[in-house]
């Protein structure tokens, strides 16, 4: 693979946002051409989730960059790093490539005939299907909301809302415990620990479904 350039420092990084913003029309394209060029990096570490989807590594990262340049596009530098918020655009526009193959791949070739019965009647892929095969596209989505859910677990909730849902769902390898079990553990009663569990499943939801319609 290509060698890319060095990722910009976050001061760097700033300066060309603020040209993008701010600049003359000729800043604001070079400083959207330099913002690409110097996450071209991120790009291809993303792309290369998805080798094991049989497409062309250049393929994904041109598919990547265009949600590099959706991302940048919309990028507010106020809330952050640029590299934070291209990862979810670069991997959204990634999964829609797949997910709209996979649909063709299913339409054509699941109805194809691949032979005969005994009785001369034509046998389709779909009809000696026993079961449904590991779905790469909807594992790696699984995968990302996942690991998506750890980091909000952090940023979103307080530390009490995150000690109760770690112990009500068993995570981080912690064994599931009911409510009384955990109000028990932390000294509060079982309904303080169902209104705080609510609130914080709550909390959780609602930033997924804000993050979704971002994209």
């Amino acid at each position: 693979m290509k060698t890319f350039q060095k990722p910009l420092t976050a001061g760097e990084e700033a300066e060309q946002c603020r040209l993008l913003r701010e600049g003359t029309p000729a800043e604001a394209r070079r400083a959207k051409e330099i913002l690409v060029e110097r996450n071209l990096r991120l790009v291809a570490h993303i792309a290369k989730k998805y080798q094991n989807a049989d497409e062309d590594m250049e393929d994904l990262i041109s598919i990547g960059c265009i949600g590099l340049i959706k991302a940048i596009d919309s990028f507010d530098d106020k809330k952050g790093r640029l590299a934070t918020y291209a990862c979810r655009c670069i991997d959204n526009e990634l999964l829609m490539l797949l997910r709209g193959k996979k649909k063709m791949s299913r339409e054509v070739s699941l109805f194809e005939p691949i032979g005969q019965d005994k009785e001369g009647n034509e046998i389709h892929l779909v009809d000696v299907i026993e079961q449904q095969q590991p779905d790469i596209v909807e594992s790696m989505e699984l995968s990302g909301r996942i690991q998506r859910l750890f980091v909000l677990l952090k940023e979103e909730l307080t530390p009490r809302e995150r000690d109760i849902l770690t112990m009500r769902y068993g995570l981080n390898g912690t064994p599931e415990a009911t409510q009384s079990q955990v109000g028990e553990k932390l000294g509060i009663s079982r309904s303080y620990v169902s209104r705080i569990e609510k609130k914080a499943l709550q909390k959780l939801r609602g930033k997924f479904e804000q993050e979704s319609d971002n994209f």
